[in-house]
């Protein structure tokens, strides 16, 4: 079990204060990493460090758009030298806009596009440069079903994660050499409080998803937890390049007839 042990470690998930972003930060913590978190909103902020300090995990928060390269360089050099070195980024941090392709206003398309990959892309090289330097380290991108498949209304977000399942694996390819493991993680549908609206017996979309999945279930946040800790881990030393899907098997199948049990 050692090698999934992070005690010791420094992990900065960008967005970790609320659904996923926060199974994850969790899943590090109680492998023993010590928790940075970034927002954009101090509220949020606030309370997600509240909710971590009273499960007793040691967490810190930064205020910041991962978009704005300027000030991200400026907090990452604050962080190292208030909390100590960066063993592990979880570019985490993402929006969607839903609207047909046909009618999507282009700053709306290029907002998503800097968020879900640019972003990514100022981060993993603001944090990538320090882990040159300190000998190694973990870089673990957020991507998406949308990585791998399209979707009606989401175009931008799909352009952005299928860019950064691509990003994963040159960066991958460029860092190798310095003993950096980039990776991916793309989550299914999973139970969280923004699709509570949609989880009830009855809506079409519920109904959809339960049958889609071979796991006939929507994921559970912490099911996010073990592969980021995996990612994050010495266990994965020699992964490099990869996306996890935790989708319940849903891109590993094309689906069942509805005449089927």
């Amino acid at each position: 079990m050692t090698l999934f042990d992070l005690t010791g470690k420094i992990a900065l998930v960008t967005g970790g204060t609320h659904g996923l972003g926060m199974a994850m930060a969790e899943g590090l913590a109680d492998a023993g990493a010590q928790l940075i978190i970034t927002s954009t909103t101090p509220a949020k902020l606030e309370a997600a460090l509240e909710h971590y300090r009273g499960k007793g995990y040691q967490a810190s928060g930064y205020l910041f758009d991962v978009t704005d390269e300027t000030l991200a360089a400026q907090m990452v050099e604050q962080m190292v030298q208030e909390q100590g070195e960066i063993d592990i980024l979880v570019n985490n941090a993402g929006i969607i806009k839903r609207e047909p392709a046909l009618t999507m206003k282009i700053d709306e398309f290029r907002r998503v596009v800097d968020v879900d990959l640019v972003g990514a892309f100022i981060m993993a090289q603001l944090v990538g440069n320090r882990m040159v330097k300190s000998g190694g380290g973990k870089i673990i991108n957020i991507c998406s079903m949308m990585s791998e498949l399209g979707r009606n209304t989401v175009s931008a977000y799909a352009a952005a994660k299928g860019g950064l399942k691509m990003l994963t694996r040159n960066l991958a390819t460029e860092w190798a050499k310095y003993n950096i493991q980039v990776n991916g993680i793309g989550p299914g549908y999973f139970a969280t409080s923004q699709t509570a609206p949609i989880r009830v017996d009855g809506h079409p979309f519920n109904e959809f998803i339960i049958n889609r999945t071979p796991s006939a279930r929507w994921g559970n946040p912490e099911d996010l937890a073990g592969t980021a800790v995996f990612l994050a881990s010495r266990a994965s030393d020699f992964v490099n390049g990869q996306i996890v899907y935790v989708d319940g098997g849903i891109l590993a199948t094309i689906g069942k007839p509805s005449n089927e049990d």
